[in-house]
């Protein structure tokens, strides 16, 4: 996940405080210290570190606290608190809105990645149900039309641009016009890279929209400046009005929370963050969430936004139904493997997971198990419908198994290791046997229906105890049916 280093090094403070035998003013002292190192080490501005320890210290005062308080859970909500606020701007960003014609117009520094997230924005758009479209009004750049044109290709994205015409101003309002005749609803103009000294390329930046009057200008930014992030995001401010940030290159730069909390100090919400180069590795930056899964909390109503997008609502009741009757087939198994390819980067998905730690996954590992997936699946496909359907481990015989070896290229080895796999999910599968089904219309009930016994049976003992055990469990099971992250600190135990 983004930003791992920072967000290990803090649930490792908190988990040393929480160890403690007794909490006193050295114990949340040595902890505070801890956070306040990461988050400098982060490039996280020094007056703001600061400021977060004081208001930390003064929420906690540990000499006014009643006997009997729960001051390991106070501290961690302060901590909680406190991060949200250092990164929250205060203000919503404009939300486009299906079937009404909205154009955004993206600017930022040369190299920042705009022409990138242009598509990755109209991507993530499309997969929402928009009609997105593509205008390179960048005629600065050589190339910036073939590397648009390349990626609206590949996201299948139309586009609109010229290798002919010089004026950036005419080919953002012709691109505009005809994307609006297309009836597109969310028309995405990308421009000129500059440097706020460029005093030109602000004026055309300007001209291009006072022509086409954008409803939302986005600022695209990259993490490796830190905190000179502020300026940055202040002298486009003051040219034309940006209404929201993109955060990019958050996967390769340790800078990445000084950039975050110096935007929100210039009071311009941050909207996504690029967590990568491919189409699909960009995130909602949403703050509560964002923080919750930094400090290994977990993001239950993301992650269950995730599944309610890759299984199509007519076969969430079936899929329901086989989880209820606790039986579990190869052929499940692949049906599930093709989800968990959809949802996007595996570690931006269990990053979304309770107890799970973002440094447990490094990047390579990541790309280690989407491979895994793809060979299970390329095996499976090397198999009978009788082999897929069944649920009798010894089906499998030795001369099976060589066959399905031969047909899918593998060794002996890799299929046996698909097997002993499918076995330990099928054992997990086994114990939500006696699952309570929704009724049609009722998916939400997904999360109420599946009651603590069963979630604790199925979870590892070792997340189970970083949730707080069966109470922070419970709390956790009711923000899975809930849209609201208010409630999001139930992960850290008890109730609030």
């Amino acid at each position: 996940m983004v930003l791992a280093q920072l967000g290990g090094s803090i649930s490792r403070a908190l988990a040393q405080m929480s160890n403690a035998t007794v909490i006193d003013e050295k114990v949340l002292n040595d902890c505070l210290n801890e956070i306040s190192r990461a988050l400098l080490q982060a490039d996280v501005q020094f007056k703001m570190v600061r400021d977060m320890q004081s208001n930390i210290k003064r929420i906690v005062n540990l000499e006014t606290l009643a006997a009997g308080t729960n001051k390991r859970r106070i501290i961690q909500q302060a901590v909680f608190t406190e991060l949200c606020n250092m990164l929250d701007p205060g203000k919503p960003s404009f939300t486009p809105k299906k079937g009404k014609p909205c154009v955004v117009m993206f600017v930022g520094l040369q190299g920042s990645g705009k022409t990138t997230t242009c598509t990755k924005y109209a991507y993530y758009h499309q997969r929402k149900g928009f009609k997105p479209a593509l205008v390179c009004a960048d005629t600065f750049r050589a190339g910036a039309f073939d590397q648009l044109k390349q990626n609206a290709t590949k996201a299948k994205i139309p586009f609109y641009g010229s290798y002919m015409e010089s004026d950036p101003v005419k080919i953002a309002v012709e691109g505009v016009e005809r994307f609006k005749k297309e009836n597109c609803d969310l028309i995405i103009v990308d421009t000129s890279g500059r440097h706020k000294q460029e005093a030109a390329l602000f004026e055309e930046m300007r001209q291009v929209s006072e022509a086409t009057k954008p409803d939302l200008v986005i600022f695209v930014m990259d993490s490796s400046i830190g905190q000179a992030a502020f300026d940055q995001a202040q002298a486009f401010k003051q040219s034309v009005s940006v209404g929201a940030v993109i955060v990019t290159k958050m996967d390769g730069h340790a800078k990445g929370g000084g950039s975050l909390s110096a935007v929100a100090a210039t009071k311009s919400p941050v909207i996504f963050i690029g967590t990568g180069e491919h189409i699909d590795e960009f995130e909602v930056f949403d703050v509560k969430p964002f923080v919750s899964r930094l400090l290994g909390m977990g993001d239950w109503s993301g992650f269950m936004d995730k599944i309610h997008e890759v299984v199509p609502t007519d076969q969430q009741p079936e899929l329901l139904q086989k989880l209820s009757e606790g039986t579990f087939t190869l052929r499940l198994m692949y049906e599930q493997f093709q989800n968990i390819l959809k949802m996007g980067p595996i570690g931006q998905v269990f990053s979304m997971l309770p107890g799970f730690s973002s440094e447990l996954m490094p990047q390579g590992h990541e790309k280690e198990s989407q491979a895994k997936i793809k060979r299970y699946m390329t095996m499976m496909d090397s198999m009978t419908d009788a082999e897929l359907d069944s649920t009798n481990p010894k089906l499998m015989t030795e001369t099976r198994i060589i066959r399905i070896a031969r047909g899918s290229g593998r060794p002996v080895r890799d299929v046996i290791d698909m097997l002993e796999e499918y076995k330990r999910l099928a054992k997990i599968w086994s114990k939500m046997k006696g699952l309570k089904i929704p009724k049609k219309g009722e998916m939400s009930a997904l999360s109420r229906n599946m009651n603590v016994q069963h979630m604790s049976k199925v979870l590892p003992p070792q997340m189970l105890k970083q949730i707080g055990g069966m109470g922070g469990l419970q709390s956790l099971m009711k923000q899975m049916g809930s849209k609201e992250m208010s409630g999001m600190f139930g992960g850290m135990g008890g109730d609030k």
